[in-house]
Protein backbone atom coordinates (compact mmCIF):
# COMPACT_ATOMS: atom_id res chain seq x y z
CA UNK A 1 0.00 0.00 0.00
CA UNK A 2 3.01 2.27 1.25
CA UNK A 3 5.72 0.75 -1.55
CA UNK A 4 6.14 3.60 -3.76
CA UNK A 5 6.38 6.17 -0.95
CA UNK A 6 8.65 3.92 0.98
CA UNK A 7 10.82 4.07 -2.24
CA UNK A 8 10.58 7.32 -2.72
CA UNK A 9 11.55 8.39 0.53
CA UNK A 10 14.59 5.71 0.13
CA UNK A 11 16.09 7.43 -2.77
CA UNK A 12 16.13 10.59 -0.84
CA UNK A 13 18.16 9.24 1.91
CA UNK A 14 20.82 7.50 0.12
CA UNK A 15 21.02 10.86 -1.29
CA UNK A 16 20.94 12.89 2.30
CA UNK A 17 23.29 10.20 3.36
CA UNK A 18 25.70 10.30 0.49
CA UNK A 19 25.93 14.32 1.44
CA UNK A 20 26.52 13.71 5.37
CA UNK A 21 29.25 11.37 4.28
CA UNK A 22 31.24 13.16 2.10
CA UNK A 23 30.80 16.60 3.65
CA UNK A 24 32.27 14.96 6.82
CA UNK A 25 35.38 13.18 4.32
CA UNK A 26 35.79 16.83 3.25
CA UNK A 27 36.12 18.61 6.13
CA UNK A 28 36.17 16.91 9.34
CA UNK A 29 39.25 14.51 8.51
CA UNK A 30 42.06 15.69 10.20
CA UNK A 31 45.09 14.63 7.65
CA UNK A 32 47.79 15.78 9.45
CA UNK A 33 47.16 14.52 13.67
CA UNK A 34 44.87 12.21 12.92
CA UNK A 35 41.02 11.93 14.38
CA UNK A 36 37.97 14.45 13.03
CA UNK A 37 37.44 17.73 13.47
CA UNK A 38 33.82 18.74 14.34
CA UNK A 39 33.26 22.78 15.09
CA UNK A 40 32.25 23.30 11.49
CA UNK A 41 30.64 26.01 10.12
CA UNK A 42 27.61 25.98 7.40
CA UNK A 43 30.10 25.65 4.55
CA UNK A 44 32.33 22.72 6.19
CA UNK A 45 34.62 25.49 7.65
CA UNK A 46 36.69 24.51 11.07
CA UNK A 47 35.69 27.58 13.39
CA UNK A 48 37.40 25.49 16.51
CA UNK A 49 40.65 23.01 16.39
CA UNK A 50 39.58 21.63 19.97
CA UNK A 51 38.52 18.12 19.24
CA UNK A 52 35.71 16.60 21.36
CA UNK A 53 36.36 12.93 22.59
CA UNK A 54 32.71 12.01 22.20
CA UNK A 55 32.84 12.68 18.25
CA UNK A 56 36.39 10.67 17.87
CA UNK A 57 34.22 7.94 19.08
CA UNK A 58 30.94 8.19 17.24
CA UNK A 59 32.95 8.92 14.08
CA UNK A 60 35.14 6.13 14.21
CA UNK A 61 32.24 3.87 14.55
CA UNK A 62 30.02 5.63 11.90
CA UNK A 63 32.54 5.00 9.14
CA UNK A 64 32.64 1.92 10.30
CA UNK A 65 29.22 0.95 10.41
CA UNK A 66 29.26 1.97 7.01
CA UNK A 67 31.49 -0.43 5.96
CA UNK A 68 29.68 -3.21 7.66
CA UNK A 69 26.34 -2.05 6.13
CA UNK A 70 27.37 -1.08 2.56
CA UNK A 71 30.21 -2.91 2.28
CA UNK A 72 34.39 -2.25 3.05
CA UNK A 73 35.49 0.97 0.96
CA UNK A 74 39.34 2.43 1.97
CA UNK A 75 38.28 6.12 2.48
CA UNK A 76 35.66 4.99 4.99
CA UNK A 77 38.10 2.30 6.93
CA UNK A 78 40.38 4.76 7.14
CA UNK A 79 38.43 7.56 8.47
CA UNK A 80 37.71 5.01 11.44
CA UNK A 81 41.30 3.91 11.96
CA UNK A 82 42.21 7.52 12.11
CA UNK A 83 39.56 8.58 15.06
CA UNK A 84 40.22 5.10 16.82
CA UNK A 85 44.29 5.79 16.55
CA UNK A 86 43.78 9.25 17.99
CA UNK A 87 41.74 8.12 21.04
CA UNK A 88 44.65 5.62 21.71
CA UNK A 89 47.32 7.85 21.25
CA UNK A 90 45.81 11.13 22.85
CA UNK A 91 42.13 10.62 24.37
CA UNK A 92 42.89 8.03 27.39
CA UNK A 93 44.25 9.00 31.14
CA UNK A 94 46.76 6.24 31.30
CA UNK A 95 47.31 7.38 34.95
CA UNK A 96 43.33 6.83 35.69
CA UNK A 97 42.85 3.71 34.75
CA UNK A 98 42.07 4.31 31.38
CA UNK A 99 39.25 6.68 32.08
CA UNK A 100 39.25 9.54 28.94
CA UNK A 101 39.29 12.60 28.28
CA UNK A 102 35.99 14.87 27.09
CA UNK A 103 38.10 17.55 24.69
CA UNK A 104 41.94 17.69 23.52
CA UNK A 105 43.41 20.05 21.25
CA UNK A 106 43.83 19.70 17.51
CA UNK A 107 46.72 17.83 18.29
CA UNK A 108 45.76 16.04 21.32
CA UNK A 109 46.95 17.39 24.72
CA UNK A 110 44.09 16.88 26.99
CA UNK A 111 41.61 19.31 28.10
CA UNK A 112 38.87 18.76 29.78
CA UNK A 113 37.13 15.70 31.67
CA UNK A 114 34.05 14.98 32.67
CA UNK A 115 32.81 12.61 35.31
CA UNK A 116 30.19 10.71 33.03
CA UNK A 117 31.81 7.97 31.10
CA UNK A 118 29.89 8.24 27.50
CA UNK A 119 33.48 8.85 26.09
CA UNK A 120 34.51 5.36 26.76
CA UNK A 121 31.19 3.71 25.54
CA UNK A 122 31.57 5.68 22.09
CA UNK A 123 35.37 4.35 22.19
CA UNK A 124 33.73 0.73 22.85
CA UNK A 125 31.41 0.81 20.13
CA UNK A 126 33.61 2.47 17.58
CA UNK A 127 36.40 -0.31 18.55
CA UNK A 128 33.72 -3.15 18.75
CA UNK A 129 32.14 -1.98 14.86
CA UNK A 130 35.94 -1.90 13.39
CA UNK A 131 36.36 -5.21 14.72
CA UNK A 132 33.44 -6.32 13.56
CA UNK A 133 34.53 -5.38 9.75
CA UNK A 134 38.10 -5.94 10.22
CA UNK A 135 37.93 -9.42 12.19
CA UNK A 136 40.87 -7.79 14.40
CA UNK A 137 40.97 -9.16 17.81
CA UNK A 138 42.81 -6.07 19.66
CA UNK A 139 39.78 -3.82 18.92
CA UNK A 140 37.33 -6.27 20.40
CA UNK A 141 39.68 -6.51 23.51
CA UNK A 142 39.83 -2.39 23.66
CA UNK A 143 36.04 -2.23 23.41
CA UNK A 144 35.52 -4.86 25.98
CA UNK A 145 38.03 -3.34 28.50
CA UNK A 146 36.24 -0.04 28.30
CA UNK A 147 32.78 -1.49 28.22
CA UNK A 148 33.81 -3.39 31.86
CA UNK A 149 34.92 -0.20 33.24
CA UNK A 150 31.92 1.74 32.42
CA UNK A 151 29.65 -1.66 34.00
CA UNK A 152 32.08 -0.96 36.81
CA UNK A 153 31.29 2.57 36.98
CA UNK A 154 27.70 2.97 36.55
CA UNK A 155 26.98 -0.02 39.27
CA UNK A 156 29.37 1.95 42.01
CA UNK A 157 31.45 -1.25 41.61
CA UNK A 158 34.67 1.21 41.92
CA UNK A 159 35.21 4.78 42.31
CA UNK A 160 35.95 6.70 39.57
CA UNK A 161 39.45 6.53 39.25
CA UNK A 162 39.89 10.31 37.48
CA UNK A 163 38.60 11.77 41.21
CA UNK A 164 35.61 13.01 40.34
CA UNK A 165 32.90 13.17 42.73
CA UNK A 166 28.71 12.80 42.47
CA UNK A 167 27.87 15.93 40.73
CA UNK A 168 25.34 16.49 43.42
CA UNK A 169 26.10 16.03 47.12
CA UNK A 170 25.38 12.45 48.22
CA UNK A 171 24.34 13.08 51.71
CA UNK A 172 21.33 15.70 50.43
CA UNK A 173 20.56 13.63 47.27
CA UNK A 174 21.24 10.68 45.65
CA UNK A 175 19.21 9.71 42.24
CA UNK A 176 19.64 7.87 38.96
CA UNK A 177 19.93 9.06 35.37
CA UNK A 178 18.08 7.31 32.54
CA UNK A 179 21.33 8.51 30.39
CA UNK A 180 23.34 5.63 32.02
CA UNK A 181 21.18 2.46 31.23
CA UNK A 182 19.83 3.71 28.01
CA UNK A 183 23.61 4.11 26.06
CA UNK A 184 24.90 0.95 28.09
CA UNK A 185 21.84 -1.04 26.56
CA UNK A 186 23.19 0.48 22.71
CA UNK A 187 26.71 -0.06 23.71
CA UNK A 188 25.59 -3.80 24.68
CA UNK A 189 23.85 -4.11 21.32
CA UNK A 190 26.53 -3.82 18.99
CA UNK A 191 29.24 -5.79 21.30
CA UNK A 192 26.36 -8.25 21.01
CA UNK A 193 25.71 -7.88 17.13
CA UNK A 194 29.93 -8.66 16.91
CA UNK A 195 30.91 -10.33 19.77
CA UNK A 196 28.43 -13.55 19.84
CA UNK A 197 30.66 -15.82 21.64
CA UNK A 198 29.84 -13.68 24.86
CA UNK A 199 25.90 -13.59 24.38
CA UNK A 200 24.79 -14.32 27.51
CA UNK A 201 26.65 -11.80 28.80
CA UNK A 202 25.10 -9.35 26.91
CA UNK A 203 21.84 -10.85 27.28
CA UNK A 204 22.30 -10.39 31.10
CA UNK A 205 23.17 -7.23 31.24
CA UNK A 206 20.51 -5.76 28.56
CA UNK A 207 18.13 -7.08 30.93
CA UNK A 208 19.24 -5.29 33.88
CA UNK A 209 19.60 -2.01 31.48
CA UNK A 210 15.72 -2.50 30.22
CA UNK A 211 14.80 -3.59 34.16
CA UNK A 212 16.51 -0.25 35.16
CA UNK A 213 14.90 1.55 32.66
CA UNK A 214 11.09 0.46 33.03
CA UNK A 215 11.48 0.23 37.27
CA UNK A 216 12.62 3.74 37.55
CA UNK A 217 12.01 5.97 34.85
CA UNK A 218 9.25 4.99 32.96
CA UNK A 219 5.65 6.21 34.26
CA UNK A 220 2.94 4.84 33.14
CA UNK A 221 0.83 7.23 35.05
CA UNK A 222 2.44 10.63 34.29
CA UNK A 223 2.52 9.43 30.20
CA UNK A 224 6.55 9.73 30.41
CA UNK A 225 10.01 8.60 30.99
CA UNK A 226 11.77 10.35 33.18
CA UNK A 227 15.46 11.61 33.09
CA UNK A 228 16.46 11.66 36.75
CA UNK A 229 14.55 9.94 39.73
CA UNK A 230 15.11 8.65 43.32
CA UNK A 231 17.16 5.41 43.80
CA UNK A 232 14.17 3.89 43.92
CA UNK A 233 12.35 5.45 40.98
CA UNK A 234 10.94 8.21 43.40
CA UNK A 235 9.46 11.24 41.31
CA UNK A 236 10.98 14.27 42.30
CA UNK A 237 7.67 16.29 41.85
CA UNK A 238 8.40 19.51 43.76
CA UNK A 239 11.94 20.31 41.82
CA UNK A 240 12.83 21.05 38.29
CA UNK A 241 15.37 18.20 37.91
CA UNK A 242 12.47 15.68 39.08
CA UNK A 243 10.14 16.96 36.57
CA UNK A 244 12.67 16.45 33.09
CA UNK A 245 11.40 14.95 30.12
CA UNK A 246 13.99 14.67 26.76
CA UNK A 247 11.26 13.87 24.50
CA UNK A 248 14.16 12.87 22.19
CA UNK A 249 16.46 10.71 24.37
CA UNK A 250 13.30 8.36 25.05
CA UNK A 251 12.36 7.99 21.31
CA UNK A 252 16.43 6.63 21.13
CA UNK A 253 15.50 4.97 24.04
CA UNK A 254 12.61 3.70 22.53
CA UNK A 255 14.19 2.07 19.33
CA UNK A 256 16.91 0.88 21.83
CA UNK A 257 14.68 -1.08 23.91
CA UNK A 258 12.27 -2.31 20.38
CA UNK A 259 15.66 -3.64 19.15
CA UNK A 260 16.47 -5.53 22.53
CA UNK A 261 12.95 -6.92 22.60
CA UNK A 262 13.24 -7.96 19.21
CA UNK A 263 16.45 -10.13 19.48
CA UNK A 264 15.43 -12.46 22.54
CA UNK A 265 11.94 -13.29 21.05
CA UNK A 266 9.03 -14.20 22.78
CA UNK A 267 10.10 -13.18 26.15
CA UNK A 268 10.49 -9.08 24.61
CA UNK A 269 6.97 -8.83 23.53
CA UNK A 270 5.99 -6.87 26.64
CA UNK A 271 9.24 -4.84 26.66
CA UNK A 272 8.54 -4.19 22.93
CA UNK A 273 4.84 -2.97 23.98
CA UNK A 274 6.08 -0.73 26.81
CA UNK A 275 8.99 0.20 24.35
CA UNK A 276 5.75 1.87 21.82
CA UNK A 277 4.14 3.34 24.60
CA UNK A 278 7.29 4.93 25.37
CA UNK A 279 7.40 6.48 21.98
CA UNK A 280 3.87 7.63 21.91
CA UNK A 281 4.20 9.25 25.28
CA UNK A 282 7.38 11.18 24.49
CA UNK A 283 6.08 12.47 20.71
CA UNK A 284 3.11 13.42 21.64
CA UNK A 285 3.89 15.59 24.38
CA UNK A 286 6.85 16.96 22.74
CA UNK A 287 5.85 17.67 19.72
CA UNK A 288 5.32 21.60 18.86
CA UNK A 289 1.67 21.71 18.18
CA UNK A 290 2.54 25.57 16.68
CA UNK A 291 5.25 25.84 15.09
CA UNK A 292 6.29 21.59 14.46
CA UNK A 293 9.22 19.58 15.37
CA UNK A 294 10.44 18.35 18.37
CA UNK A 295 11.20 20.03 21.99
CA UNK A 296 14.29 20.06 23.07
CA UNK A 297 13.03 19.60 26.89
CA UNK A 298 9.54 19.42 28.56
CA UNK A 299 8.43 19.33 32.41
CA UNK A 300 6.02 16.42 32.91
CA UNK A 301 3.72 19.01 34.96
CA UNK A 302 3.79 21.83 32.24
CA UNK A 303 6.18 23.83 34.25
CA UNK A 304 8.46 26.13 32.83
CA UNK A 305 11.77 24.39 32.24
CA UNK A 306 14.67 25.29 33.62
CA UNK A 307 16.52 24.66 30.60
CA UNK A 308 17.61 28.00 28.40
CA UNK A 309 17.03 25.98 25.00
CA UNK A 310 14.26 23.84 26.20
CA UNK A 311 11.57 25.17 22.96
CA UNK A 312 14.84 25.01 20.20
CA UNK A 313 14.52 22.32 18.13
CA UNK A 314 17.90 19.97 17.35
CA UNK A 315 18.81 17.81 14.97
CA UNK A 316 19.46 14.35 16.69
CA UNK A 317 15.86 13.98 18.37
CA UNK A 318 14.29 14.20 14.85
CA UNK A 319 17.01 11.56 13.65
CA UNK A 320 15.92 9.57 16.29
CA UNK A 321 11.69 9.71 15.47
CA UNK A 322 13.14 8.28 11.94
CA UNK A 323 14.40 5.57 12.87
CA UNK A 324 12.15 4.74 15.90
CA UNK A 325 8.79 5.38 13.80
CA UNK A 326 10.17 3.57 11.14
CA UNK A 327 11.09 0.37 13.51
CA UNK A 328 7.57 0.79 14.83
CA UNK A 329 6.19 0.36 11.53
CA UNK A 330 8.13 -2.62 10.15
CA UNK A 331 7.44 -4.36 13.21
CA UNK A 332 3.68 -3.35 13.70
CA UNK A 333 2.53 -2.56 10.22
CA UNK A 334 0.67 0.12 12.22
CA UNK A 335 0.31 2.89 10.10
CA UNK A 336 -0.08 5.61 12.59
CA UNK A 337 3.79 5.16 12.75
CA UNK A 338 4.43 5.68 9.31
CA UNK A 339 2.43 9.11 9.63
CA UNK A 340 4.68 10.05 12.65
CA UNK A 341 7.84 9.39 9.96
CA UNK A 342 6.47 11.36 7.87
CA UNK A 343 5.49 14.10 9.47
CA UNK A 344 9.05 14.40 10.73
CA UNK A 345 10.49 13.95 7.42
CA UNK A 346 8.59 16.58 6.23
CA UNK A 347 9.98 18.90 8.94
CA UNK A 348 13.51 17.63 8.59
CA UNK A 349 13.67 18.25 4.49
CA UNK A 350 12.21 22.07 5.31
CA UNK A 351 14.24 22.92 8.30
CA UNK A 352 17.58 20.75 8.99
CA UNK A 353 18.48 19.41 5.05
CA UNK A 354 20.94 21.41 3.15
CA UNK A 355 21.25 20.80 -0.35
CA UNK A 356 23.84 23.32 -0.68
CA UNK A 357 26.24 22.01 1.33
CA UNK A 358 25.18 18.94 2.66
CA UNK A 359 25.06 17.30 6.10
CA UNK A 360 22.40 19.23 8.31
CA UNK A 361 21.99 22.26 10.57
CA UNK A 362 22.09 21.16 14.12
CA UNK A 363 20.63 23.98 15.99
CA UNK A 364 17.39 25.39 14.52
CA UNK A 365 15.20 28.16 16.82
CA UNK A 366 11.69 27.28 17.49
CA UNK A 367 10.19 28.76 14.56
CA UNK A 368 12.71 26.33 12.55
CA UNK A 369 15.29 29.36 11.70
CA UNK A 370 19.19 27.88 12.47
CA UNK A 371 20.85 29.78 15.39
CA UNK A 372 23.33 32.35 13.68
CA UNK A 373 25.66 31.91 12.57
CA UNK A 374 24.60 28.41 11.31
CA UNK A 375 26.56 25.77 12.21
CA UNK A 376 27.38 21.90 11.05
CA UNK A 377 28.81 20.64 13.68
CA UNK A 378 29.89 21.62 17.38
CA UNK A 379 31.79 19.51 20.46
CA UNK A 380 28.27 17.35 20.37
CA UNK A 381 27.72 16.90 16.82
CA UNK A 382 29.52 15.08 14.15
CA UNK A 383 29.05 12.78 11.75
CA UNK A 384 26.76 10.48 14.01
CA UNK A 385 23.04 11.03 14.48
CA UNK A 386 22.68 11.97 10.71
CA UNK A 387 24.30 9.30 9.04
CA UNK A 388 23.74 6.76 11.56
CA UNK A 389 19.46 7.37 11.14
CA UNK A 390 19.50 7.61 7.50
CA UNK A 391 21.75 4.48 7.21
CA UNK A 392 19.48 2.54 9.53
CA UNK A 393 15.99 4.17 7.72
CA UNK A 394 17.70 3.03 4.43
CA UNK A 395 17.98 -0.55 6.05
CA UNK A 396 14.59 -0.85 7.78
CA UNK A 397 12.52 0.50 4.17
CA UNK A 398 14.64 -2.49 2.55
CA UNK A 399 12.95 -5.23 5.64
CA UNK A 400 9.54 -3.55 4.93
CA UNK A 401 10.24 -3.73 1.31
CA UNK A 402 11.05 -7.49 1.33
CA UNK A 403 7.80 -8.47 3.66
CA UNK A 404 5.77 -6.55 0.87
CA UNK A 405 7.01 -9.29 -1.40
CA UNK A 406 6.43 -12.19 0.65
Amino acid sequence: MNTQYLKDTQSWVKKQLEASVNFWLKNGIDKENGGVYTCLRRDGSVYSTDKSVWMQGRCAWTFAYLCSVYGVKDEWLAASKSCLEFMEKHCINRDAADRMYFQVTADGRPLRERRYCFSEGFYAIANAEYFGVTGEKEYLERARRAYKLIYELNNGLIRDPNGSGPKVNPETRTGRALADPMIFLNITSVLKRVDPENINEYNKYSKECADAIFNYHFKEDLKCTLETTGLNGEFWSDITAGRVVNPGHDIECSWFLMEYANSIGEEGKQIHENALKMFSYAINAGWDKEYGGLLYFIDCLGNPPESYEHDMKLWWPHNEIMIASMMAYRDTSDISYLEWFDKTLDYCRTYFADDEYGEWYGYLRRDGMPTMPAAKGSTFKGPFHVPRALIMVDKLIDEILEKEVK
